[in-house]
């Protein structure tokens, strides 16, 4: 992973996991553009590690367009590009249709239109990373959200997508941790899973970069689960039946 001097570009950068990763990349001497729909909390990680701070709503094609343009205009390259913004809040069968419409039009055409504005330009620079930060829920579905459950299996798929079609030129990860201790956990309740460390994520995706790995997994459980999955999908869905019904008589 040759960090040093690249352009990384993190939507949702001003807080939880994004903000984690721009600290820890311009630490390793990258030029760190953080964008969230929250300027001034985005002003505020830029003004702490040296970087640029750009407004961006991930689910408007113009606005993503202007971030991709401007951060090139700048600085000639986007070498990594963290599609990491994302919402938790959510509910069960009954959750409304504003509810699934902000979760589809932030975590998977979040993903989708960055993806639409940054891999031609990283194909004609030669190559470039694509990052979707997604989710264990993405993986193998658990007590959380309906709306959320079934939007972070699309981002999986978006990234899935873009690696088949547009690796190894473009490498493409997706980062699918359990629940992390950031300002959308409360989103959650009660979960299966103790949250990670910021620390932690950001650990595993440096180390998933250099390892080239499509999944990036904190931790073991989400790979396991997986594996299961796909080798007995009857007996997960079992499994997973029983261990949901005890949260719920607990």
């Amino acid at each position: 992973m040759s960090i040093e001097g690249s352009t990384v570009v993190i939507t949702g950068g001003a807080s939880g996991i994004g903000k984690g990763m721009g600290e820890r990349f311009a630490a390793m001497g990258a030029n760190v553009v953080i964008a969230d729909l929250n300027l001034d909390g985005a002003n505020e990680v830029a003004a702490s590690i040296g970087g640029t701070a750009r407004e961006c709503d991930v689910s408007s094609d113009a606005s993503v367009a202007s971030l991709v343009n401007d951060t090139i205009a700048d600085t000639g390259r986007i070498d990594y590009f963290f599609a990491n913004a994302g919402v938790g809040v959510g509910g069960d069968i009954t959750a409304s249709d504003e509810l699934w419409d902000l979760s589809l039009k932030v975590n998977v055409m979040g993903p989708v239109i960055a993806a639409r504005h940054v891999v031609p330009h990283m194909q004609s620079n030669g190559g470039g990373t694509f990052v979707v930060t997604a989710s264990a829920a993405g993986l193998t579905t658990g007590p959380v959200s309906f709306n959320y459950a079934v939007s972070k299996h699309a981002a999986v798929g978006v990234a899935e997508w873009l690696a088949i079609n547009h690796g190894p030129t473009v490498k493409v990860h997706a980062i699918c941790p359990t629940i992390v201790d950031t300002p959308m956990a409360p989103d959650f309740g009660e979960v299966m899973f103790q949250p990670l460390s910021v620390a932690e994520v950001v650990d595993s995706v440096v180390a998933g970069l250099d390892a080239g790995t499509f999944i990036i997994a904190p931790n073991e459980q989400p790979m396991a689960m997986f594996l299961a999955k796909a080798h007995d999908y009857d007996g997960f869905l079992s499994n997973l039946q029983h261990r949901v019904q005890g949260l719920g008589n607990s």
